[in-house]
């Protein structure tokens, strides 16, 4: 087996919006989650983990864990409150302080520009349905982030989960569900993310900065249910329809043609502006940052008419009439939260990718969300979340002696945070904290089994999983 390259990122992930806390003071502007409650009347984004006041001590926990890389987003609203004018420059002073503790400890910053926060200012004049409003302020902001941060960032992530807030948005909290036209809007919605994300990689790559950037979405193979070819042709466009419509034009610079059609087929292809094809070709990346958690199933659809959400606006996954039927896979067990839990899936996603695009890969995200316990003596027997990194990371091996080139693993996530619909109490951290879905709790940080673990899995450069 071929071992894994020594300068391997080794490291895990956060989310501004779901760990900073400190939303209503040094100046930050409101974004959408601010306004989001994951579980009615109790702990909210407002407060999170409290990041913003206990990032020198989390930074060191991860040094102690021997974090090679930490990936975490920068929220928009704390540099540009309203989205765009004036900058707020506390909020510059915490990304900056932030950043210099975390290369005190020669820890690799990998920022993601946008992770399901926009600022409410513009959401309030239409959010990325307004495309010239949208487009140029992201350009500006992601620029403005360039300039600041630039010299101490080597990897960037323009967008986190794109391909989410198209298929699930209504469930992470920044797309209505109850609107006439939807699914035509989103996939203008989409076009105009799509847009903004090429000029941005091109304006990187135009202000000539040694490091790399790239799309972060989430992206998990899509398997046919039997053998039968109807059921492949399922899979196939399944997978078109979920990874490939974000994925082939951030790194082909060109739309995908089985999603094009379908969006066709059915009226929801976006307006195309002159010169929007040649803008996607001029602004491909350099690398696939992308989270994964687990596989689906499909097959032969079997519906007509228009795509149904669950009432409670939660449904995570849905049928496609004239593309595919979603079923359940009995070959795979699954988590308490009902996620399945496929090793080997990581594996398959990652060959896919590398077939399709022969680009470096990055994980940015995996991991299982559980309820832990804490016991008398303050100690969290993780084993479940050991086990299910360990699994992971033994096909990530795999796909290294394959040849494909994967540069660093971030699991979810280097500190317990709020889950964007289950609270805090799902929880995925390798460090504890210590606060509850009441609000009641003093943050103090602790170590669970799993940091230990993974604190020797670093050390040994992925040698000893055991």
């Amino acid at each position: 087996m071929k071992k894994i390259g020594k300068d391997f990122l080794w490291g895990a992930s956060t989310s501004a919006y779901q760990c900073e806390g400190a939303t209503n003071i040094d100046g930050k502007g409101k974004s959408v989650q601010d306004l989001t409650l994951p579980v009615k009347d109790k702990i909210d984004f407002r407060n999170a983990s409290h990041h913003y006041f206990h990032y020198k001590e989390d930074v060191k926990l991860m040094a102690e864990m021997g974090f090679k890389s930490y990936r975490f987003s920068i929220s928009w609203s704390r540099i540009f409150p309203k989205g765009t004018g004036e900058i707020n420059q506390k909020g510059v002073d915490f990304y900056n302080n932030l950043l210099n503790e975390l290369l005190k400890y020669n820890i690799e910053p990998v920022v993601t520009v946008y992770h399901f926060d926009p600022p409410l200012d513009l959401e309030n004049q239409g959010g990325w349905l307004n495309r010239d409003l949208m487009v140029n302020a992201f350009v500006q902001y992601s620029t403005k982030l360039f300039e600041l941060f630039g010299d101490r960032v080597k990897y960037w992530q323009t967008i986190n989960e794109h391909n989410m807030i198209i298929q699930v948005g209504h469930v992470i909290g920044v797309i209505n569900p109850k609107q006439d036209n939807l699914f035509k809007k989103l996939y203008q919605i989409n076009h105009n993310m799509l847009i903004a994300q090429a000029l941005v990689t091109r304006k990187y790559h135009d202000m000539n900065f040694k490091g790399i950037i790239g799309p972060a979405p989430n992206i998990s193979y899509v398997y046919a249910e039997t053998s039968k070819p109807e059921d492949f042709d399922a899979s196939y466009k399944a997978n078109a329809w979920r990874n490939w419509l974000y994925l082939d034009a951030a790194c082909l610079g060109e739309y995908n043609t089985i999603a094009w059609e379908w969006m066709v087929k059915n009226g929801y292809e976006p307006e195309l502006r002159e010169g929007d094809l040649e803008i996607l070709k001029k602004g491909k990346a350099d690398f696939i940052a992308f989270n994964y958690y687990n596989t689906s199933t499909v097959r032969a659809s079997t519906k007509i008419g228009s795509i149904k959400f669950s009432e409670s606006d939660q449904q995570t996954a849905y049928d496609i009439p004239g593309l595919f039927d979603l079923c359940d896979n009995k070959n795979l067990p699954k988590t308490e939260f009902g996620w399945s839990i496929d090793p080997q899936g990581f594996l398959h996603t990652m060959r896919a990718m590398w077939d399709r695009y022969r680009m470096p890969l990055m994980v940015t995200e995996n991991g299982l969300g559980a309820y832990d316990i804490v016991e008398e003596d303050g100690s969290i027997h993780d084993q479940y979340r050991i086990d299910y990194i360990k699994a992971h990371l033994e096909q990530l091996k795999v796909a290294i002696n394959e040849g494909i080139d994967v540069i660093g693993y971030h699991p979810w996530s280097a500190i317990d945070l709020v889950s964007t619909h289950e609270g805090i109490k799902k929880r995925y951290g390798f460090i504890h904290v210590n606060i509850n879905d009441n609000g009641e709790g003093d943050y103090k940080r602790s170590r669970k089994d799993s940091f230990y673990w993974y604190k020797k899995v670093i050390s040994t450069n992925g040698e000893d999983l055991d």
